[in-house]
């Protein structure tokens, strides 16, 4: 599977003709950014083509739960290239978040955000920063599966697969060859969710065996972003899960200097998306105050993707000039650094000025588009044997006292199912558990089987049966499977 280049880096290919993309100007500041965006685009000589869509927050209100007309994914579809603004989810009810919805839509697995220094124009406590997050962008939390059990407990699953975490693990790695980068590492939770996490870490460490000419290493994500907060300058690539790539690449926007200066690039094997890391801010959206650098870098990400790469050129060497010329916005400005301080439109003419000149301190870029190649993930089948089933239960009775709900539970299991444990907010509580130990209202109870033989589907109906025959309000149901042998569900006390 073939993927197409996304950033800064130079490779040779053939300049390709015109293209033809889709548009979105979004909500709050993104249709005066994209304006500003665009207005670079045309006297830079880009040659693109535009459909224009409309998105957002009026699409939410006209009843379009996704934020997108059915109209505009034909046009998504058809051009494959998005360059889109920011919008706005309005909060509550049933919205979905936009953003997610075309990244999994559109199999955008790849999200890659560059983040660089731009000192001593742009203030930084690290001059030296120039790292690279390639984030996995369809799975983990943001498959956005929820659910309300009980009146105390709400849940959502994480959602973690083989195939995705190597497909993003090889991105990382061929990323990384194909640009001259050193080093790879990858960044979990994997201490604690042994399973989901454990995976990510497992087939990555299992891709860094084929690029024994790229360093690796694995850090827990707690202490990772806290290094790539006060020593960012240590890292080159990070590869890591949905939830931990959003918020490192957050984090490393800002102490980069803002996150208006950031650009992000969603890359799959039939589409790409191109947009600005930070929201739609509409606090100050038609003050003419905000900042279209991110839209702006998103934009040259594109033209490299798209094969203009001596265009994306261009244009990102006008804007390093803008930078050292002083003239900033709001976001970015600082006295005694910048030299004046500038709207929206006054920034945009800055660098439509400066088009053809290359900086004389911050170090010009040389574009040159070209692809990374990966192998598409196959799973090797296993073998699956059922061994359990884990129940949850809504209880509420008395004072949550555990060992009433086990006595109770016990009494209904019918042969040959026992109850091994129960805990609650994945605490052991039964047998053995301590009475210090605070108890909801959702219960997870852990049957195995007394007999040598295995358990069976129809074998966890009717144990499901009896339970609500007496009375227990059964919310839920995780069958306990081995794979090749091994357990596959997280291990309770004492197992």
């Amino acid at each position: 599977m073939a993927l197409p280049s996304l950033v800064s880096e130079p490779e040779v290919t053939d300049r390709m003709a015109t293209t033809r993309i889709t548009v979105a100007g979004g909500d709050g500041i993104g249709p005066e950014i994209m304006d500003a965006t665009l207005r670079v685009l045309d006297r830079a000589g880009a040659e693109l083509q535009y459909d224009h869509i409309e998105i957002g927050e009026r699409l939410y209100h006209l009843g379009h739960t996704s934020g997108i007309a059915p109209e505009s994914w034909a046009t998504i579809r058809r051009n494959r290239v998005l360059l889109k603004a920011p919008i706005t989810t309005p909060q509550g009810g049933g919205y979905k978040s936009l953003n997610v919805t075309l990244r999994k839509a559109l199999n955008l697995f790849a999200n890659v955000r560059p983040t660089k220094s731009y000192a001593p124009f742009v203030a930084s406590p690290h001059p030296g920063m120039n790292l690279v997050i390639v984030r996995e962008n369809e799975e983990d939390l943001y498959a956005g599966i929820e659910h309300q059990q009980t009146s105390d407990v709400t849940q959502v699953l994480k959602l973690i697969t083989r195939s995705g975490s190597e497909r993003i693990a090889r991105y990382g790695f061929e990323y990384a060859r194909a640009y001259g980068r050193r080093r790879v590492t990858c960044m979990t939770k994997d201490n604690i969710m042994k399973l989901t996490d454990g995976l990510f870490h497992r087939v990555f460490n299992e891709v860094a065996a084929e690029y024994p000419d790229i360093q690796h290493d694995h850090q827990i994500i707690d202490i990772g972003a806290a290094r790539v907060a006060a020593q960012p300058e240590q890292f080159d690539v990070i590869v890591t899960l949905n939830l931990y790539g959003d918020i490192l690449s957050d984090i490393a926007a800002q102490i980069a200097g803002s996150v208006g200066l950031a650009g992000s690039a969603n890359i799959g094997e039939h589409a790409a998306m191109f947009e600005a890391v930070h929201g739609s801010a509409p606090d100050i959206a038609g003050k003419g105050v905000a900042n279209p650098s991110g839209l702006l870098l998103a934009a040259v990400q594109m033209l490299v993707h798209v094969g203009q790469a001596d265009v994306a050129s261009t244009i990102k060497n006008a804007w390093l000039c803008t930078l050292e010329s002083g003239l900033h916005t709001a976001d970015v400005f600082r006295h005694g650094l910048s030299q004046r301080q500038v709207g929206t439109e006054a920034f945009t003419n800055a660098v439509i000025e400066r088009l053809g000149d290359r900086p004389r301190q911050l170090v010009p870029v040389d574009y040159r588009a070209g692809g990374i190649t990966i192998t598409a993930p196959v799973t090797a089948p296993v073998e699956k044997a059922l061994v359990g089933v884990d129940v949850f239960l809504d209880w509420n009775d008395g004072d949550r006292d555990a060992n009433v709900l086990g006595r109770r539970v016990e009494a209904a299991v019918p042969a040959p199912w026992r109850l091994k444990m129960m805990t609650n907010r994945g605490v052991k509580v039964y047998p053995d558990g301590f009475p210090e130990t605070f108890c909801t209202d959702h219960w997870r109870c852990r049957f195995v089987q007394t007999e040598a033989t295995p358990a069976t589907f129809d074998g966890v109906l009717g144990l499901l049966g009896e339970l609500s025959r007496h009375g227990l309000d059964v919310i839920k149901t995780e069958h306990l499977y081995t794979m090749n042998g091994t357990p596959a569900y997280s291990m309770g006390q004492g197992e």
